[in-house]
């Protein structure tokens, strides 16, 4: 797909909702994580970190969005350039779908897919680190949207990813590049359940982002998959009576090809590319 179609189609999506519509439920909330396990490519440690998020979701009559932005603290096994701090890392993710039976007034489910939709949005990142990533991705493509208890999401996006290295050469020939357009298949999923008079909730995501192109040294990236998955109690249902308010459990990081990476221009295979980093995470929701 061309760049300008791809540009055109997310934006006609994102702006496919009037500002006026009245949202038919929202969910806000602030949440905290927290592993001593993840890793970054190019170095050998293990990486502490603290996550603050904020999510909000809401949707209205044709279709609906999500927000979320971490706010990332590492510990000094990743270090601010020219510091001996943790770095500090920013990340946001914008997705907005519009319902293709709302649009069309008729029932497209099929099988377990009660809806169909298409999905736009993008994502932005900034990390004071002396790589100095800034990363932009658009993205859009169609949606699957299954009929289970809470939601689970399907996705098939068409990407376009640019970014930022400021570590000079002989480590990034390019200070800024423009990635090929790639495939991401994308799920993400939030399923309440007992476990007798226990509360909980099964939730994440996981994408796959096809390879690419070359990357800021001109080697080939390779097929990256992220998941991050979640089983959450309902301490506030549990507590006070207050269903989906306060949210505590244990999570799951679960990275492979760290951004594409895997190997250094000579051939020698980078580390920190792969995670496998246990958290404990809460939410709290207004």
């Amino acid at each position: 797909m061309q760049l300008k179609a791809l540009a055109a189609l997310a934006a006609g999506c994102l702006l496919a909702a009037p500002v006026a519509q009245a949202a038919t439920w929202s969910d806000t909330f602030v949440g905290y994580r927290y592993g001593t396990e993840f890793r970054e490519p190019a170095n050998p440690k293990d990486v502490e970190k603290h996550v603050l998020q904020f999510t909000h979701a809401s949707g209205y009559a044709m279709g609906q969005n999500f927000l979320n932005v971490d706010f990332l603290q590492s510990d000094s096994a990743d270090p601010a350039d020219g510091s001996d701090n943790g770095a500090a890392e920013v990340y946001l993710t914008y997705r907005h779908q519009v319902h293709l039976g709302k649009v069309f007034e008729r029932s497209l489910a099929f099988g377990p897919v009660k809806e169909v939709a298409i999905t736009a949005g993008f994502d932005l990142n900034t990390k004071n680190t002396a790589f100095a990533p800034r990363k932009r991705l658009v993205v859009v493509g169609p949606t699957l949207k299954f009929d289970v208890p809470g939601f689970l999401d399907v996705s098939l996006l068409a990407g376009k990813e640019w970014n930022h290295c400021g570590l000079g050469t002989p480590a990034c020939a390019k200070s800024d590049i423009s990635f090929d357009p790639q495939w991401i298949l994308s799920a993400a999923w939030g399923i309440p359940f007992q476990a007798g008079a226990v509360p909980l909730k099964f939730q994440g995501f996981v994408n796959v982002n096809g390879e690419k192109g070359k990357d800021y040294a001109g080697v080939q990236t390779k097929t990256e998959t992220l998941m991050r998955a979640a089983l959450m109690v309902d301490v506030g249902q549990i507590a006070w009576g207050s269903k989906n308010t306060f949210l505590v459990g244990v999570g799951y990081e679960y990275w492979r090809n760290k951004f594409g990476n895997h190997d250094f221009a000579t051939g020698a295979e980078k580390p920190g590319i792969d995670t496998d980093a246990p958290t404990v995470q809460m939410e709290w929701h207004f």
